[in-house]
């Protein structure tokens, strides 16, 4: 048997239950330039206070689609993961995951979509290439039969 899917959880939690997790809890996959872990991790302990935290190395191949490196060659990256309660004393989630957000746009990161997101539709844009995306909504007549990416995954499109 394995885990249940995070997505599917957050689908299946009644309203009570979303509230609690949002003033008590985080899920944040952030993927940032492997140049930037050390900033990283002071943004996550400032933001947070939250350990252990998930470390993982990755390569971020250089191809398109919504995520890649800002250059043209492939680059490491590396996941930054956050899960559980933060001892950050007068954590809000909303106003915290901006901060965290916000940074890593500043250096070239993604945030994983089954995370979290605060972000507005530009921020998300900002983040996220979607020139192939737009492409092929466009091209396969999508747009008025699918909800985008944002409207699906982001809070702030949401609720």
């Amino acid at each position: 048997m394995v885990p249940p899917k995070i997505s599917l959880l957050k689908l299946t939690q009644g309203e009570t239950v979303r509230q609690l997790y949002e003033k008590h809890h985080v899920i944040q996959d952030m993927l940032i330039p492997i140049s930037k872990l050390g900033d990283g991790l002071k943004a996550f302990h400032k933001e947070l206070k939250l350990y252990p935290l998930w470390i993982c190395p990755m390569l971020l191949p250089s191809a398109p689609g919504l995520v890649h490196p800002a250059g043209d060659k492939d680059e490491m990256y590396v996941d930054l993961g956050a899960y559980g309660e933060p001892k950050q004393p007068g954590f809000v989630a909303k106003e915290t995951v901006r901060r965290l957000e916000e940074f890593v746009r500043s250096v070239d990161g993604f945030q994983m979509l089954y995370a979290d997101c605060y972000m507005t539709n530009e921020e998300f844009r900002q983040m996220f290439d979607h020139t192939l995306y737009d492409k092929l909504r466009k091209e396969l007549e999508c747009e008025k039969a699918f909800p985008e990416i944002y409207s699906k995954i982001c809070k702030s499109a949401r609720h």
